[in-house]
């Protein structure tokens, strides 16, 4: 990084330390990408802090719920300590049974907007609202969906980056060092490449690397070889409706093939389980083999910049503006760079991302050639998209580095970052949809 940036950085970490007391694990490994951060602390902030229809120990509970689904205890516990720090009552730590029947309420819309938001309707909404004395209002329902689709999708974050509870400071010569799933947040934060940090010191080991780094070279020449003939082949030919259509429903069902391994058995812990109903429930592929007619979300239907930003702005004032530049903030983060390369333009990349994870959730983009997904994003890195996305507690270390090998940890972040706000931007468009629908 260049030394203003890392000056940048540095007052970036010492406001937010100023401002919470703390400095998270999550803030260090999203301070590599300082403007991102910017824009996450901003929301976060003033969705956890500020003025808002929901009082500050329930918004932290809530928290709780949503990362409960994934098992994140990492965030559990930090929610845990803010809870009680903004004057929660301890009993209802305890666990489900001991909290307020309105929360209770939450349940159902945490596990569907977490799992398979397209199953929510109006009728999840007018549950909500309209339950006597336990109902929520509007503006409530909106500030609660919000926090739990942020946390749904930040639980994604801090798997797919191997991001570890704070330990007790362990001091290098004045420095904390913090383990992140084998690496350090400084090798993260310096990108020292993934293979330098397994050099061996026998010819057997270091022969391997060589071959390792040839072939992971090789991979990254083909992936800027397919962009190039790509953005040839759309200047030559642009395809039909028909055709782009066709392959959205291509993708969609290759997606079911798309396999993170067999979890049936999966063990949670009693300290996860207690904020936890229905803890079998999880993730269903969008497009189940055998149905032929799939309830495809059109995004020219209910996008966010024309419907869901308003709503959401309108029902919780400022956070439309937050959310909206946070995802803006992502989409468009480009250092115009690939693993060793410069000067190159990852639009292409970038959208391909982005727009794969809202497939993975039946949300398809008219103007967009599916096409390109296939192209660009290798199986092993679709294996660790659907993952982080779908399952975020089944990511491994493996997964993490059998994609994009030539490439540095801080694109890698890039990824996850763009990963994360695809997921909660498709949680929020459906559930703010089915609140229009509510209210028409």
């Amino acid at each position: 990084m260049q030394a203003n940036g890392l000056d940048e950085r540095t007052n970036l970490l010492v406001e937010e330390y100023s401002t919470s007391g703390r400095l998270d694990n999550i803030t260090q490994v999203m301070s590599i990408h300082t403007q991102y951060l910017e824009s996450f602390l901003r929301s976060q902030f003033y969705m956890l802090r500020m003025d808002g229809p929901l009082p500050l120990p329930y918004r932290h509970y809530i928290a709780i719920m949503a990362a409960a689904r994934h098992q994140c205890s990492y965030l559990i516990n930090m929610h845990v300590d803010e809870f009680l720090k903004t004057g929660g009552i301890a009993e209802w730590l305890n666990g489900l049974e001991y909290i307020p029947q309105r929360l209770k309420n939450l349940n159902e819309i945490n596990k569907l907007l977490a799992h398979r938001p397209w199953l929510i309707t109006k009728e999840h909404i007018q549950k909500l609202v309209k339950t006597g004395e336990n109902n929520w209002s509007l503006p409530e329902l909106v500030h609660a969906v919000v926090l739990l689709a942020h946390y749904h999708a930040l639980a994604s974050f801090v798997f797919g980056s191997g991001i570890n509870p704070e330990r007790d400071p362990d001091t290098s010569n004045g420095v904390r060092l913090i383990a992140v799933n084998n690496f350090c947040v400084c090798d993260l934060a310096n990108d020292n490449n993934i293979e330098n940090a397994s050099l061996t010191s026998s010819n057997f080991g270091n022969v391997m690397v060589f071959l390792q780094i040839a072939d992971s070279l090789s991979e990254l020449e083909a992936l800027m070889e397919r962009m190039k003939r790509l953005q040839e082949d759309k200047e030559d030919e642009e395809a039909s409706q028909e055709e782009m259509a066709t392959r959205f429903e291509k993708e969609k069902k290759e997606s079911l093939l798309v396999i993170s391994g067999a979890f049936d058995d999966e063990i949670v812990s009693t300290d996860v389980s207690r904020y936890i109903e229905d803890p079998g429930f999880g993730y269903k592929d969008f497009a189940r083999r055998g149905e032929d007619h799939l309830p495809t979300f059109r995004a020219q239907d209910y996008t966010w910049e024309n419907h869901g930003f308003s709503l959401v702005n309108r029902l919780y004032s400022d956070i439309g503006h937050l959310l909206d530049e946070k995802f803006r903030m992502v989409y468009n983060l480009t250092y115009n760079t690939m693993a060793t390369h410069e000067d190159v333009d990852t639009t292409m990349l970038r959208r391909a991302l982005f727009n794969y994870v809202h497939c993975m959730y039946g949300i398809r983009y008219d103007d967009y050639d599916y096409g390109e997904v296939n192209q660009l994003l290798e199986r092993s890195l679709k294996v660790y998209i659907k993952t982080v996305t779908c399952y975020p507690e089944r990511t491994t270390k493996r997964m993490y580095d059998s994609y994009w090998r030539q490439f540095k940890h801080s694109e890698k972040v890039h990824v996850n970052l763009l990963l994360m706000e695809a997921r909660m931007q498709a949680e929020l468009l459906y559930a703010l949809r089915a609140i229009t629908r509510h209210l028409t």
